[in-house]
């Protein structure tokens, strides 16, 4: 999920059940930033729908909404307290609802280790600045709190006051981290999670992979009900895996519409089949103002693409499928606000007809994304015309949202396993299979 102010998208992740044999520490550390980690953590990823957080729905009409998350256990405060947080390589700092009303929320009246930041804190200060949207002073809070208002491209937010706590994750000695308590917030879709916050993962200051000094992680999203892996720091893939790996690009000059913190990598083309798309280099790389970066990121479903190259992929898809794909003919209807090429599938079929042209994403350095099979099309619930089922490409246009950006989303990700390296400044993609290297570590299938 990544912030409105860098427009991307916000809330679209998997579920992690439960902690796997957390071993090994974490060296000590403060909330000013850990130099390094010793941190080995592995945890077992499930991909399932879920609600989004039931908050309160605002009044207004929304683009879209998203209904899958990936929550990751940790126990907070001390005593300690378990809750449930949204995992998301697109934010930067963490929040937990602290609101007794709320059936899931962190209660920090009844932890000893739990203080509000205050405003003349350096954190809120000169560390806040970093956010997309800098803290405030709460002159009606006692003492002057920093507080922070948070907002996503979906329309969802989040707003309170900025604290220290202590994290626990598995084993590891506790860290003391520097989060958002937010009191109000709400989400585009209402319903009921576990979920009780948002743990930030990408690489601004006030990040979770920031303050625990973790420099590597990955993941391995499965396909289906099963479940897959995440490591963070040190702990290694059950088997030998081909990376190939593409740099993170980085632009010293703050721009408007480039997230300096975000894993930004550049694509350089996208083919369909044996095709490669006719998109010029100039639509692919960030523009004067920032504009047309590539972000990789968990917390996004779908992959969004800004128009020019859109128009180009959809059209060479619909060519290269005519035929062997019956289009819904509605011109207008767009699902979820960005996606507005659809098709017609027998509803009793549960995955899209076999043989269609899988598109593989480009990247620097001969790093590929490469989405075919079922990953193509995406069932939209409830959408039925007569006999068929509505499917839609899950490829969507970025101009549409609006998004400034390229967004590869977790969607896309299935059966590849993901690797953040930020010491060496690249992310690294390989084939696997999530499932059997579940099962190498011990993690049943669910």
């Amino acid at each position: 999920m990544i912030s409105s102010a860098s427009n991307s998208q916000c809330f679209l992740l998997f579920l992690l059940l439960f902690l796997l044999q957390p071993f090994t520490s974490r060296s000590s550390s403060t909330t000013g930033g850990a130099k390094g980690s010793s941190l080995s953590l592995v945890l077992p990823l499930r991909v399932q729908k879920v609600p989004s957080l039931a908050l309160r729905k605002p009044s207004n009409k929304l683009l879209f909404h998203h209904n899958v998350s990936l929550t990751v256990p940790l126990a907070v405060g001390t005593p300690p307290q378990n809750v449930s947080m949204v995992l998301d390589t697109g934010s930067e700092l963490s929040w937990l609802l602290c609101n007794s009303s709320a059936a899931h929320s962190f209660d920090p009246n009844r932890s000893s280790s739990y203080h509000p930041v205050p405003c003349y804190s350096p954190t809120c200060r000169d560390r806040g600045r970093d956010l997309p949207m800098p803290p405030i002073c709460d002159a009606s809070s006692p003492g002057g709190r920093c507080h922070v208002y948070l907002s996503y491209a979906d329309a969802s937010t989040a707003d309170g006051a900025i604290a220290t706590d202590s994290f626990l994750v598995g084993s590891s000695p506790s860290l003391p981290t520097v989060f958002a308590c937010v009191a109000s917030a709400y989400s585009s879709s209402g319903g009921d999670t576990d979920a009780a916050g948002l743990l930030g993962m990408n690489r601004g200051s006030l990040s979770f992979v920031t303050q625990s000094g973790i420099r590597r992680f990955s993941y391995c999203i499965p396909d289906h009900d099963a479940f897959g892996l995440l490591l963070l720091g040190n702990a290694e893939p059950p088997f030998p895996l081909p990376f190939n790996y593409t740099p993170l690009i980085q632009i010293t000059l703050p721009l408007p519409y480039f997230d300096r913190v975000a894993y930004s990598v550049q694509l350089e083309g996208i083919r369909v089949g044996h095709a490669l798309l006719p998109i010029p280099k100039s639509v692919l790389v960030p523009d004067h103002t920032g504009a047309g970066q590539t972000m990789v990121d968990s917390g996004s479903q779908f992959t969004f693409l800004l128009g020019p190259a859109y128009d180009a992929l959809k059209a060479e898809f619909s060519r290269q499928t005519r035929g062997a794909l019956a289009p819904l003919g509605e011109p207008d209807f767009v699902f979820q606000g960005a996606f507005d090429l659809c098709f017609r599938v027998p509803a009793a079929r549960e995955e899209p007809p076999p043989g269609l042209p899988a598109v593989v994403l480009l990247l620097r350095g001969g790093a590929e994304v490469a989405v075919g099979g079922e990953t193509l099309l995406y069932r939209v619930p409830g959408e039925v015309r007569g006999a068929d089922a509505v499917w839609c490409f899950t490829f969507g246009n970025s101009d549409l949202v609006p998004l400034s950006a390229y967004v590869i989303g977790h969607h896309h990700q299935q059966n590849v396993w993901v690797e953040y390296d930020l010491e060496n400044a690249r992310v690294g993609f390989a084939p696997a299979r999530c499932d059997q290297a579940s099962r190498q570590l011990g993690v049943a299938s669910p």
